[in-house]
């Protein structure tokens, strides 16, 4: 079956780790992904809902632009795609237009753009909330028309939400299937955190997300799938889990100067009664 790519480039995408996420995931009147990312689950997955958050409303409000504007923002975006706009002058002159942008629309093709076009389609965040990734130099930006029009057909099942993780939890019912995809647990105890939009994801929520997943499966029978490093750490947050999965997937990150370190992922699945 041919896999669907995201229409955004997204640091620690799980496009690569598709067939093993699938395999844990049953059937189920809806999907619920409270780290909805780029999407490559919700891309791929056949449920007849889906509930995709995140802590990031320009990634939400883009979804929810993409979803009920379709035609007229391929144009538009399209229209930022050019060789005069590869430029790092211009690329800066639109990162501060996007920063000053209040209007919802425009935004959303500003953020589609520095996705595209900034290094390594990182998402980063200063503390006054202003996306600051630098220029990316590539020579010919893709853009992402075939994947722009996929989104939209598959988001008509699909409600974007704005919010914390715990909040969309709280939605899942008897019947749901959660996947979840929290920013990446630290490489070490003493390892800085991943700014994860304007804020951290703490340890202290990393083991709550776990807590509540023994919670939804144990009261509630809803299965729930956790993606993450494969740590000493994740395995004691995830010791709850029903089973552990080491996938082989060798991803290099990159911690300080230019030392790098290689890691694991762990697919950590909670089933109920």
């Amino acid at each position: 079956m041919k896999k669907n790519r995201a229409f955004l480039k997204w640091a620690g995408g799980k496009y690569p780790l598709l067939d093993d996420i699938k395999s844990h995931l049953p059937e189920g009147d809806c999907l619920i992904e409270p780290f909805v990312g780029a999407g490559s689950v919700f891309l791929n997955t056949q449920y007849p809902r889906y509930i995709l958050a995140d802590i990031n409303s320009d990634l939400i409000n883009l979804y929810i632009i993409v979803k009920e504007r379709t035609d007229e923002f391929v144009l538009d975006a399209r229209a930022l795609f050019t060789p005069e706009t590869n430029d790092a002058d211009v690329y800066y002159v639109y990162r501060k237009e996007f920063n000053q942008c209040r209007d919802a629309y425009r935004r959303a093709v500003l953020f589609l753009y520095l996705n595209r076009h900034c290094y390594n389609g990182l998402c980063r965040y200063n503390l006054s909330g202003e996306f600051n990734v630098p220029f990316g130099r590539y020579r010919k930006p893709y853009f992402p028309q075939e994947e722009l029009y996929w989104f939209a057909e598959r988001a008509q099942n699909a409600t974007f939400v704005c919010e914390s993780y715990d909040v969309t939890l709280g939605k899942a019912r008897q019947g749901s299937v959660v996947y979840c995809d929290p920013p990446y647990a630290p490489l070490s105890a003493t390892a800085n955190f991943t700014a994860y939009h304007t804020n951290s994801f703490s340890m202290a929520e990393q083991q709550h997300l776990a807590e509540l997943a023994v919670r939804l499966a144990q009261e509630s029978g809803i299965t729930v799938l956790i993606s993450n490093h494969d740590t000493p750490l994740t395995r004691q947050w995830y010791q709850g889990a029903t089973t552990l999965q080491e996938i082989k997937v060798r991803r290099s990150i990159s911690r300080s100067g230019d030392s790098r370190s290689k890691v694991n992922e762990l697919l950590a699945l909670y089933t109920g009664r």
